[in-house]
Parts: structure tokens; sequence; C-alpha cells
């Protein structure tokens, strides 16, 4: 039985990363999709952050709801839900407007929402108690490998003979459909457990559904905001800022940050096991500041590529970590509640982060912008330095 627990490669964990991986196809197909087909509906920078921005709002404004939902019903159901959902939503991109594109976003943030939830939620149930930094690192490693294939595939089909844009939009949404399948494809354990471990406190249902602050789970959340809020700029108008620079055949770049990003966070999550949680997130930081300030004296693909991958690498070791920290501190009888208040930070960040870009962009131009994005991970650094004890315990 102890050899069965501390394995990380169970049935659930696999179909788990599976439909993770497919989930996560969508979103980063339309990461460098989405502000070219603004930018032909003729969005300017802080139109196109504020369509992507309009993803984050519905995302967290859900996750209250979901997770109880998850905590009540089934982690891998909500999952499943938010996947149908976010296939669902993309065909409004077919109509050639703007607000259609960004109520379709909206409603695509729902969908994140359950996938994101449900999913972190299980992982928090199946990974094994001396195993959570590598399962985490292996889990958003998953995740974070469909930035290597689907980017290139989105920006393909964009521009082959047979392709466009609705091509993209369809292929996407086969992917969160294919997710769906893959999720029922889960034990029925999977299900059975969660009802059965989430035994009520006596607290009124709608108050639960209310209760937006989870104190056992804040700060990593507040630390995963804080590192994902300068995303947006390496994933989104990193393209637009290639193309002011005149840099043609930017295919390579999405596969390299992606390859970066998969194979750091499984092996730096690990890392975080062995030399503390407080370290990793401070490394994190360093190499997010490094990359943003480099990237501001570049001009050619090569150097571009450099940022963006030591950019990607600060992220996976900060991401990873901050999710180990939230698996630890996660409570067994309000998993789903906690980890859906965890889940919160990746959609805000890309929210908020939208927004400032944009704004930034139309204010101080693309190199003001960077700037700006350095100093505020330079204060996350300083944190990180200054408060190691808290970022490394587990919660009391």
């Amino acid at each position: 039985m102890k050899k069965t627990t501390d394995t990380i490669w169970t049935k659930t964990f696999i179909l788990l990363c599976a439909a993770q991986l497919l989930g996560y196809a969508q979103h980063f197909m339309l990461a460098p999709v989405l502000p070219l087909y603004l930018t032909q509906l003729g969005a300017s920078p802080f139109v196109i952050g504020t369509v992507l921005a309009c993803f984050a709002v519905t995302s967290v404004v859900v996750r209250p709801v979901v997770g109880h939902w998850a905590d009540r019903w089934s982690e891998a159901g909500v999952m499943i839900a938010g996947l149908l959902f976010q296939a669902a939503s993309i065909f409004l991109c077919f109509i050639p407007i703007i607000p259609a594109t960004a109520l379709a976003n909206g409603l695509r943030g729902i969908g994140w929402a359950g996938l994101n939830t449900g999913g972190y939620s299980l992982l928090a149930r199946i990974a094994p108690q001396s195993k959570r930094g590598a399962a985490s690192g292996l889990y958003s490693g998953v995740q974070s490998s469909a930035q290597i294939f689907f980017p290139p595939i989105a920006l393909w089909l964009l521009y082959a003979n047979f392709g466009g844009y609705g091509v993209v939009f369809i292929v996407t949404a086969f992917f969160s459909v294919a997710a769906a399948v893959t999720g029922f494809m889960m034990s029925g354990s999977a299900t059975r457990s969660a009802r059965l471990q989430t035994a009520g406190d006596g607290t009124q249902w709608w108050r639960e559904i209310f209760r937006f602050i989870e104190p056992e789970i804040l700060l990593p959340s507040i630390l995963l905001l804080w590192l994902n809020v300068s995303l947006p700029a390496l994933t989104n108008f990193i393209i637009l800022y290639a193309r002011e620079l005149g840099i043609s055949n930017f295919v390579s770049y999405f596969v390299v940050i992606g390859a970066t990003s998969m194979l750091g966070r499984p092996l730096l999550g690990r890392l975080s096991d062995k030399i503390g949680r407080a370290r990793s997130i401070a490394a994190g930081f360093l190499f997010q500041v490094t990359a943003l300030l480099l990237i501001t004296v570049v001009s050619n693909l090569i150097g571009v590529i450099f940022c963006g991958a030591l950019y990607m690498l600060g992220n996976a070791i900060g991401s990873s970590t901050t999710l180990a920290l939230a698996v630890e501190r996660a409570d067994p009888k309000r998993r789903g509640k906690q980890m859906a208040t965890f889940s919160v930070a990746y959609p805000l960040s890309y929210g908020v982060g939208s927004l400032l870009i944009g704004a930034a962009i139309d204010i101080a131009g693309y190199v003001g912008m960077f700037l700006f994005l350095a100093a505020v991970q330079s204060a996350g650094l300083a944190f990180a330095i200054a408060n190691p004890p808290k970022v490394s315990s587990a919660a009391s």
C-alpha cells in the first residue's frame, strides 16, 4: 500500500495530465492568434488588452462557485464541464466584430475556471505527500508543454492555403472536446472520493460560495499572481513587438519558450523539494527581471528567443514552486474551494497584466512597458528575499 501511495504515475494522474495538455492547447493556440485577429478587426493595443482581460474577469468571478461545486460534486466533473464550455464559447469568434470576440473570451474564462479548479483540486488529492514538488512540477510542466506545439500549429493553420482564423477556432474547439473525453476516461473513484472526503462544516451553502478569501492558500496565490502578471507580454504581445522590430519566422520563438517551460517545471519543481520553496521563488523572480531588462536591448530573433527562454525558465521555477506550496497548505475538507482560490491567480494576473501591458504600450511604447514590468517583478524578488519563513513554511 505504501508503494502505491508514493507513486506519482497512477492512471488518474496520467489521464489528468493528458486532459490538461489538450485543454491548454486551446489557450496557447489562441495566444498568438487573438491579438492578430483583433488587430485585423481594427483594435488598438489597449483594446486588445481589454478583450484579453475579459477572459480573466469571468474566470475570477466564477471561481468560488466552481470551487464549491468541486467540493460538493466532483473534481473531474467540474473539469469536464469546463472543457465543454470552453469548446462551445470559441464559436462566437466567427462573428467578425470586436464585442463578439470579447464575449467569446469572457465565456471561455468560465470554462477555464472549471478546467483549472477541477484539475488542481484533483492533483492536491492524489499527489503523494513526499513528492508534492515533483508532482506539481510534472503537472504544470505538462500544462506548459502546450506552448511548444500549439502556437506554431496555430500560426501554420492561420497562414496555410487552406487555413485562416476560422480553421484555428475549429481546431481549438476540437482539442477541448478531446480533453473532455479524456476526462471521462478517469476511474470512477476520482469522482466518488470527492464527495466522500468533503464533509460539510455546518456553514450555510450560500455563505460558503461567497467566501472569497482562503487564508491558508492566500500567500501562494499572491505569489503566483505576482510571477505571472508580466506573462502576457512574452506570450501575447510579443508577436506584435516582433512585427515592430521587423522579425520574421517567429514560430521558433514559441517552440523554444514552450520547450523551456515544459522541461523546466518538472526538473525545477523537484529541486524545490530539496532547496526550499523560498529560494526557488526568489530565483524565479530574478530570472524574469533579468529577461525583461535584456529584451529592451535586443533587436533580432536570436536575442528575443534568448530573453523569452530566460523568462520562461524563471516562470517555470516560480509557478511549479507556488503550486507545491498551495498543495501543502490545502485543507482536505475544503480542497476544491481553496485550489479554486489559488487558480484564480493565473487568470487574474492574465487580465490585470493584459490591461497594464496594453496601457503601458500606448503610453510608453514596448521598451517602456518592459522596463515597467521589470520594476514590478523586482518588487516580487524583494518580497521573496525578505520573507523566507513565510514563503517556506506550510500553513499552521
